[in-house]
């Protein structure tokens, strides 16, 4: 889609077991976002819990709240203008905190099916309610999991940020996208889907309405995608059936990866199509899951390419397999 290349490094390919756990860092204390802490926290923007109870109250199984620290805030205008060569605006959007669970020691592999679910609908949730700010272009909604990928905090949570433009990556998937459509007049990720099913070399599992894959070119050692099989551009569009269809791939997919790597740390990040647009014909909404196992450096920043040392065939039969 965007003409990226890959390094697959065989001369450098290691089994699972290989690229190793970083040391645990059990970092306890006190923490926020843990039952009991409520007042800690901004006030909550949403939040599962008995009707009966008060909000910012105990007794919940999921809390949105603004981030303390927050990359962009939600006063203001945007405020555009030049500056010579350069373009400036205001430092406004939204940046929002998803409690995913009062369990402390919880992951989303761990979690019952049906709590991943409530977290997966709450994503939908609040895309659509950003939607509704003409100042916002794009949410993009991404979980940091151990602090080797940018955890900060231990309790599970992800987050959304919604921005005033379209970020430069999804721009890239937006731009390679339409070319193909242009020539061929189908979504290169509906034919992707469509070759890896009638493959196989590169699936990890599937349930209904989704597939989890190795991408042919991976940055990393076992990234994979999660993608509806049927076209969807928008995530919104998702229904109540579906999201438990994907909650079931996700936690799914997560329990092999600690099957496999030993709990790695990861990271996800859901792409799907920008606010103003989110009908098109060319795009596909999907979620990239890396875990962090190898590091970026020089090279990679200085040309854009990737090495990767576990080629994506053997990755996803690993993942398959359920062994390391």
């Amino acid at each position: 889609m965007v003409g990226r290349w890959v390094i697959i490094s065989t001369e450098r390919a290691r089994r699972p077991s290989d690229f190793g756990p970083d040391p645990v860092r059990t970092r306890g204390g006190h923490c926020v976002f843990c039952p009991g802490n409520e007042a800690q926290t901004p006030p909550e923007i949403l939040a599962l819990r008995p009707p009966e109870k008060a909000p910012n109250s105990g007794d919940w199984s999921l809390r949105v709240v603004p981030n303390k620290f927050p990359a962009l805030r939600i006063e203001g205008a945007l405020e555009p203008e030049g500056v010579g060569l350069y373009d400036r605006m205001s430092g406004v959007g939204a940046h929002e905190v998803v409690i995913e669970t009062p369990d402390h020691a919880a992951t989303l592999a761990s979690l019952p099916e049906a709590a991943v679910t409530d977290v997966l609908s709450t994503y939908r949730e609040r895309i659509v309610d950003l939607k509704k700010d003409p100042r916002f272009e794009y949410v993009l909604i991404f979980k940091n999991h151990g602090e080797a990928a940018g955890a900060s905090l231990e309790h599970p949570h992800s987050q959304l940020i919604a921005t005033p433009i379209v970020p430069i990556m999804v721009e890239e998937e937006l731009e390679g996208s339409a070319r193909y459509f242009r020539k061929k007049e189908r979504c290169v990720w509906c034919d992707i889907i469509r070759q890896e099913r009638q493959t196989d070399g590169r699936v990890i599992l599937e349930g209904e309405g989704f597939v989890a894959m190795a991408p042919f070119a991976p940055r990393f050692p076992f990234e994979t995608w999660v993608l509806p099989t049927r076209h969807r551009s928008a995530y919104d569009e998702i229904g109540p059936e579906e999201v438990r269809a994907l909650a079931g791939i996700v936690r799914g997919l997560l329990q092999r990866m600690n099957g496999v790597l030993t709990d790695p740390p990861f990271n996800f990040m859901l792409h799907t199509a920008p606010l103003r647009q989110p009908f098109l014909d060319h795009y596909h909404w999907h979620l990239e899951v890396i875990p962090k196992l190898t590091k970026v450096a020089g090279f990679e920043w200085g040309s854009g390419f990737f090495i990767n040392p576990m080629p994506p065939e053997e990755a996803a039969r690993y993942l398959r397999e359920g062994v390391s």
